[in-house]
């Protein structure tokens, strides 16, 4: 990574004030710049991270919110009160994003909507012309995340994904140390996420449409279903006709940095386990407990999570672990730690989170990037969002197929049949998958 804890920080005033800050706070702290150097923003997806994203967006002066596309129109009419009551114009709603991507005054698109939009919504954008800000995972499909690396570099635009914690400072000073051979050779690695603030999921009867939700349009490539609340919003995340549970929510920021740290690719194989053992009646249908051993040919990495519970290894609720010959490096976001081996002449050392926000400087990084057109600059390209989701994927089609999956990497497939049926998504409802 190129860029240090004090170029994070000279960028922006308002990286220590945090998610939480009101947008009223972030008005009164914006300065006038010229129409002539404003960047304008359209969000697609205003109910979760999207907008959170957005926040983060506004607390640069140069950024105007010009446009939200979003099947709901309470979601819409909710985000525009909140922007308008705080001093902000009141941005042009779009119930079909595709028509807002026609607006040519927009320079940037923030993806904040379900995984199994990622990808349509992006290589719309970059058709459009527009850079864009994508909510990981990238895809919610292997062929989806190389078809996005493809048309992101295609159309030469800047694609920022949002593993935001490329760039939050501790985070990068962990992998300063790892990348200092202090651990000598690293042979393990352990990633896990610990939920205990998310429980059971009690099924809900299907019903009808809430007003104002456009549920075709949210359905999308999606298989037809009828509406269930269960389905719909937040909790979308534990069905696979939407997204990948909480192996490509968490997964994609965790498994990335062993990534990263051991500047490794896709791994050779993955075994997985696990399914509905805490909730096994309720209606999730993504595991809710998951193990899975990934072969990175010269070290391994341990994936698991669980849904209820909140004491994970080390004491963390999530985090990562590199286990080298001279002592282990723990790292969460929390802060991170250097347990030594015995008698290995290795150091403790121990640091909490400083006060920067991760999310801000990765805002900042994207904005500077689309500002001097240098795409090689960000902390958290396409690139990288993509060997994250093929990873995170890797590990649902194991526990999918019950076999442990061989990836080829010369035919970019997996050598089992069982597990090539899981790569590429069938879309429906009259939407045609991207082809590059």
């Amino acid at each position: 990574m190129s860029y240090t804890r004090r170029n994070f920080i000279k960028n922006t005033a308002l990286v220590t004030l945090g998610a939480g800050i009101s947008l009223d706070a972030i008005a009164s702290m914006r300065r006038y710049v010229s129409p002539n150097d404003k960047i304008q923003i359209g969000l697609i997806g205003a109910n979760g991270m999207g907008f959170a994203n957005l926040k983060s967006f506004l607390k640069n002066s140069e950024v105007e919110c010009v446009a939200i596309a979003d099947i709901d129109d309470s979601v819409y009419g909710k985000r525009s009160t909140e922007l308008e009551g705080s001093g902000f114009k009141k941005p042009t709603f779009y119930k079909d994003y595709r028509k807002m991507l026609e607006n040519k005054d927009i320079d940037v698109v923030i993806v904040g909507t379900p995984d199994h939009w990622h990808c349509l919504q992006m290589v719309h954008a970059v058709e459009a012309g527009k850079d864009v800000y994508l909510e990981k995972p990238i895809g919610n499909s292997i062929y989806e995340a190389n078809v996005m690396t493809k048309a992101a570099n295609y159309h030469k635009k800047v694609v920022q994904v949002g593993q935001w914690q490329r760039s939050q400072p501790h985070f990068v000073d962990a992998m300063n140390y790892l990348q200092s051979g202090k651990l000598g050779r690293v042979r393990t690695t352990k990633t896990w996420a610990y939920l205990d603030w998310m429980a059971t999921l009690p099924v809900k009867p299907d019903g009808p449409v809430p007003d104002g939700v456009d549920y075709n349009m949210w359905l999308g490539p999606a298989l037809k279903r009828p509406f269930n609340p269960n389905r719909f919003h937040f909790h979308f995340r534990w069905f696979w006709d939407y997204a990948g549970g909480l192996m490509t929510d968490w997964g994609v920021h965790l498994i990335d940095f062993i990534m990263f740290g051991t500047k490794s690719d896709v791994p050779k194989s993955v075994l997985a386990m696990g399914g509905k053992m805490a909730y096994p009646t309720d209606a999730m249908v993504t595991p809710d407990t998951m193990h899975a051993i990934y072969d990175f040919g010269d070290f391994t990495m341990q994936w698991e999570h669980t849904i209820g519970l909140g004491v994970g290894f080390y004491g963390r609720p999530q985090g990562i672990s590199f286990i080298g010959e001279n002592g282990t490096l723990v790292l969460s976001r929390a802060g991170w730690e250097i347990i030594p081996e015995k008698d290995r002449g290795l150091e403790k050392i121990s640091f909490e989170r400083g006060p920067e926000s991760g999310l801000d400087i990765h805002t900042v990084n994207f904005l500077d990037c689309v500002k001097n057109r240098t795409p090689e600059k960000l902390a958290a390209p396409i690139e990288v969002g993509r060997k994250a989701a093929v990873a995170a994927h890797m590990g649902n089609v194991s526990l999918r197929t019950g076999e442990r999956v061989y990836w080829d990497k010369e035919k970019n497939r997996f050598t089992e049949s069982t597990a090539n049926r899981f790569i590429k998504p069938k879309y429906h409802n009259g939407w045609v998958l991207p082809k590059y």
